[in-house]
């Protein structure tokens, strides 16, 4: 995908080649110098040629990628309608597959939550890149009467995110991806508004001077319900969506009946709450206290239900057996 055109081919192609294969990358066609700029590193590695593989292209080159004879294993990220769709064509030519999708986490905040501690945190995990990336929170749940006051401290920190050029150190937030992209991510925060939601804080109209790009600025939606599109459709943008529950268990539920599983996370002080929350809530990722729950590389990674289609995760144990085969052998000297 567009939005980490590096780390991602990284959860793939070292083990991949590691354990004796030969790699492939197709990289998103809206940023694709970065894997040329791999491709470059890897021959001047002294690599041997034909190791690891560029193709550039859209949909014919996913196509071929999928149907190739010589091709064994698929691994791809994206969204989930197209994940779906790569993750059919590919194991239908009888092709090992791993796909990742789309997600709509949920950040559950308890009324014995720490705010000042807390409130940076879930910031980082709505707003970071933009909210482009499939960990990002996008709806925050407070619990009893937690509600107002996480939303009033939320609020308040994300207004004074700085706006701007991303390679400019004290910015905070950087532009989304394309025109395209961005009037996708205003017209969620429209239909947000005309479906009864509160714009808390408004990003539609963000100017930054001196810098052409498409920003869409920090947004908060209040008074968020459960039928909401905001509320189920991934956004993957800047806007933090605030949903009442009553209880942990209604927030547990909630996340059950996602269609999505890639993450969830708790903000609570109470062992007994997180421990209930880990257990139960139905996702790939559960953070504790905190909003972006990537584990280090060594545990696999990836979602459950429509976040995720197949048996084996990037990363990790699961990577190595993904890109090797075992078989049995039995002797019989005579």
């Amino acid at each position: 995908p567009f939005n980490f055109p590096a780390m991602v081919q990284f959860w793939f192609w070292p083990y991949a080649v590691a354990t004796g294969n030969t790699w492939v990358a197709k990289p998103s066609e809206q940023d694709p110098l970065v894997q040329e700029y791999m491709a470059d590193l890897v021959d001047k590695a002294g690599f041997p040629p034909g190791v690891f593989n560029l193709v550039n292209g859209a949909k014919d080159a996913v196509e071929g990628i999928c149907d190739h004879p010589d091709i064994r294993g698929v691994s791809f990220v994206g969204s989930t309608a197209i994940a779906k769709l790569v993750y059919a064509r590919a194991a239908s030519h009888g092709k090992r597959v791993q796909c990742g999708g789309g997600a709509k986490n949920l950040l559950v905040v308890l009324p014995d939550a720490k705010l000042d501690r807390i409130v940076p945190n879930m910031i980082s995990s709505v707003y970071g890149t933009a909210g482009e990336r499939c960990l990002a929170g996008s709806v925050v749940v407070g619990l009893e009467d937690a509600h107002d006051a996480v939303r009033r401290k939320f609020s308040d920190a994300a207004s004074k995110l700085k706006v701007g050029y991303g390679l400019d150190e004290a910015v905070q937030m950087g532009p989304v991806i394309t025109r395209k992209h961005q009037e996708r991510v205003l017209g969620y925060i429209d239909k947000g508004e005309q479906e009864g939601a509160e714009v808390a804080l408004d990003g539609r109209k963000i100017h930054v001077s001196g810098y052409p790009g498409y920003f869409v600025g920090p947004t908060v939606l209040d008074g968020v319900s459960p039928d909401m599109t905001v509320a189920k459709d991934e956004i993957f943008g800047p806007v933090a969506n605030f949903m009442t529950l009553e209880t942990l268990d209604d927030a547990i539920e909630w996340i059950n009946k996602s269609p999505y599983g890639n993450a969830a996370s708790i903000y609570t002080s109470s062992g007994k709450a997180a421990r209930d929350f880990r257990y139960r809530a139905r996702a790939g990722s559960i953070g504790i206290n905190l909003g972006i729950a990537a584990a280090m590389a060594y545990f696999p990674f990836g979602g459950m239900k429509n976040s995720f289609f197949g048996d084996l995760h990037p990363q990790g144990r699961d990577a190595v057996r993904f890109f090797t085969e075992s078989k049995v052998v039995i002797t019989r000297w005579i």
